[in-house]
C-alpha cells in the first residue's frame, strides 16, 4: 500500500451556519424539538433568518468541522462538499482552505444556492439546527477524485448526506475506492431522525463492511438499535462493526474493538456556550489518534478533549489550536509515517 496523503478525507454538506441565541419558547413556537436538525426549504430559510436576533455565520457541515478539527491537531485533511458559485460558497471555500484542508469540489453554477443552517442557541448551550441543504443535493460520484479518496488513511461521511440519492452513491463509490487501496472508511450517524430515516441501510453499511468505522452518540445508538438500554446498544454495535466510537455527554465517550472496550471521561470546561460541532471535533480527535497509531484508551481521551474545546464559545470550530491542548495534557501525537 503506497504512503497516504492525508489522514482523514471527510465528505459531507458543505454548510455556512447562522448561529443566533433563542428562548426555549421560539422552539416551541416554531414546533421544533430541541437538538435536533429538520431540513427546511427557502422560503423557510428566510422566514426565521427573520425572526432571529444578532446573528454569527460560521462555515460549518458536520464533516467540513471535522476536517477543520483533523487540521486543527496536525493533521492533513481533505475535503469533498458542494457549494454554489455565491457570496456564502466563496465564504465556506475561503474558510476551509485558510485551514490548510484540501478543497477542490468544482462549485455549482447557475442551481440552487450554497447551503445554509439556521441553528438556534438555547440558554443550556443545545443547539437545534434548521437546514436548507441548497447547492449540496448537486453532489454526485463526479465529485469523487479517486486519487484523493486513495491517498486518505480514513474516508469520513457524515450520515446527514445519505438522504440525497446521488450523494450515497458517490459516497458507496469513495467506500469502494478506499477498500481497493487498503483504506478504511467511517460514518458518523448524524443525529436520531436520520437514524431512523436509514436505520436499515446504516446497519447494511456496517455488517456488510462497506464502513470499518462507526461513530454515534447516545440518542443514536439508541435509536438505530430501538433501545433505551445503552449496555445492549453497544453489545450490539460491538458485533455489527469493527470499530465504534460513542459519544456520552457529560459522562465521556468509550470506544469498542472487538473485545476491546476503551472509555475516557468528559473533559471539563469552564461553560457551556454552544453544543455546535462537539461531535464533529470528537471524531476529528478520535481519527487523528487512530490514523496516527495512539492506542484505543488515547484515541477516545483525545477525541473528548477535542470536543470540549468547541462548546466553550460560539461556532462548530476550534478557536484555538487543537494540537497545543493536546501537547499541554500530555498527549503526544506522533508525526505522519
Amino acid at each position: 500500500m503506497a504512503a497516504s496523503e492525508f489522514d482523514v478525507l471527510a465528505i459531507g454538506n458543505a454548510i455556512v451556519d447562522i448561529l443566533a441565541r433563542a428562548e426555549d419558547d421560539l422552539l416551541v413556537r416554531l414546533g421544533v424539538t430541541k437538538g435536533m436538525m429538520r431540513l427546511i426549504d427557502a422560503a423557510e430559510a428566510d422566514r426565521l433568518y427573520d425572526m432571529i436576533g444578532p446573528a454569527i455565520e460560521a462555515s460549518g457541515g458536520s464533516a467540513g468541522n471535522t476536517a477543520a478539527g483533523v487540521a486543527s491537531l496536525g493533521g492533513r485533511a481533505a475535503y469533498v462538499g458542494k457549494v454554489a458559485t455565491d457570496e456564502l460558497g466563496r465564504i465556506f471555500t475561503h474558510d476551509i482552505r485558510a485551514l490548510g484542508v484540501h478543497f477542490a469540489t468544482v462549485p455549482l453554477e447557475g442551481g440552487a444556492p450554497t447551503a445554509r443552517s439556521t441553528i438556534l442557541i438555547t440558554p443550556d448551550g443545545e443547539r437545534t439546527m434548521n437546514t436548507y441543504l441548497g447547492a449540496c443535493h448537486a453532489l454526485t460520484v463526479d465529485d469523487i477524485d479517486p486519487a484523493v479518496v486513495a491517498a486518505a488513511e480514513v474516508t469520513y461521511l457524515e450520515g446527514y448526506l445519505w438522504d440525497p440519492p446521488a450523494a450515497k452513491e458517490a459516497f458507496r463509490k469513495a467506500a469502494a475506492i478506499a477498500h481497493a487501496n487498503g483504506r478504511k472508511v467511517a460514518i458518523t450517524l448524524s443525529d436520531s431522525f436520520c437514524v431512523d430515516r436509514w436505520r436499515g441501510e446504516f446497519l447494511e453499511l456496517m455488517r456488510s463492511g462497506t464502513v470499518d468505522v462507526v461513530f454515534a452518540n447516545k440518542e443514536e445508538i439508541h435509536a438505530l438499535y430501538e433501545t433505551s438500554d445503552l449496555a445492549s446498544a453497544v453489545a450490539a454495535i460491538r458485533t455489527d462493526c469493527a470499530l465504534a466510537a460513542v459519544t456520552l455527554g457529560g459522562d465521556g465517550a468509550l470506544a469498542v474493538r472487538g473485545d476491546e472496550t476503551a472509555r475516557a471521561p468528559a473533559t471539563a470546561v469552564d461553560r457551556i456556550e454552544d453544543l455546535t460541532g462537539a461531535g464533529d471535533q470528537f471524531a476529528a480527535g478520535f481519527l487523528v489518534g487512530l490514523t496516527r497509531g495512539l492506542d484505543l484508551s488515547t484515541a477516545v481521551r483525545l477525541g473528548c478533549l477535542a470536543g470540549s474545546e468547541v462548546i466553550g464559545h460560539v461556532g462548530p470550530r476550534p478557536s484555538v489550536r487543537l494540537a497545543d491542548l493536546a501537547a499541554a495534557e500530555g498527549i503526544t501525537i506522533p508525526p505522519r509515517g
